[in-house]
């Protein structure tokens, strides 16, 4: 056991804490879905997520793949454990993590989670999420408006789904110590989203892009005002007009508005495809 060192460069911290562990299986959605890991480590959580149902994890290091086979060699010839040894952002790339709608739980190395989260939230076939990450970014998914860590992933998750700090984990409970609180996050994608529209507000993935290229421009310079930033690519004076339609103080900033209005401007943007032209077309 004391073998299998933990890997900076996997940015691992192997949970220890059962009660921690029993509090993530309480929070998991009661469903009949198929149930994900990411990054089983020397599968503490795995262990209990299968007293719950079958699973299949994810794991990228080849030494923990050959620990956790030997583990849990009964599970996989039972068919209740599939372990994928693979780096899940490559899987992501190629489409869905799994071939019908599944619920993902994992303890994610806090170096890719923010990556693994935004990835997890546009495939489809994810319907929800319980994860523990550092807790700063767990602040920044589930802020509210008018605080300094809403930004564009609070806008993006919450858009999607609904997104929520559950309760908080401090170092103790890991070895080896990260110098960091954790938190478990959880979203739970909306009804809509499910259906396969992103909650009525994007009905096409190109659409969702595009509106990732707003909210890039909307916080570029997030101490700057929402004007300033969004002129950089939409006309100025269409912009101002859409705000004082939409009766917006033009000194609003970026972290000001809320989640449902930087639809609605979104929105109208493209409406009066208010859009800069490039420089050719206007010469």
């Amino acid at each position: 056991y004391k073998l299998i060192e933990a890997k900076k460069k996997f940015g691992q911290n192997f949970l220890k804490d059962t009660s921690v562990l029993n509090k993530i299986i309480q929070s998991m959605p009661q469903s009949d879905r198929k149930l994900i890991e990411i990054g089983p480590g020397l599968g503490d959580l795995t262990q209990e997520l299968l007293k719950v149902k079958p699973l299949v994890a994810y794991e990228v290091d080849e030494d923990l793949c050959v620990y956790l086979r030997k583990k849990f060699s009964a599970k996989i010839d039972e068919g209740k454990l599939t372990l994928v040894k693979t780096d899940v952002l490559k899987q992501f790339e190629k489409g869905s993590l799994a071939d019908e709608p599944y619920d993902l739980v994992a303890n994610l190395p806090y170096y890719i989670a923010t990556t693994i989260i935004l990835e997890a939230l546009e495939d489809h076939n994810c319907k929800s999420m319980v994860v523990m990450i550092q807790k700063e970014v767990a602040q920044k998914f589930a802020a509210l408006p008018k605080t300094k860590e809403f930004t564009s992933l609070a806008i993006l998750a919450q858009s999607i789904g609904v997104a929520k700090i559950l309760f908080d984990v401090g170092p103790e409970s890991f070895d080896p110590q990260p110098k960091v609180v954790s938190s478990i996050l959880k979203i739970d994608k909306q009804k809509e989203f499910v259906e396969g529209k992103f909650s009525g507000i994007f009905e096409t993935n190109e659409q969702l892009q595009k509106f990732k290229r707003y909210l890039r421009c909307s916080f570029q310079s997030p101490r700057k005002t929402w004007l300033r930033n969004i002129s950089s690519e939409f006309e100025k004076t269409l912009v101002q007009e859409i705000m004082q339609g939409e009766e917006l103080p033009i000194t609003i900033r970026p972290h000001e508005i809320s989640v449902l209005s930087h639809h609605l401007l979104f929105k109208k943007l493209r409406l009066n495809d208010a859009r800069k032209r490039s420089n050719a077309t206007t010469e």
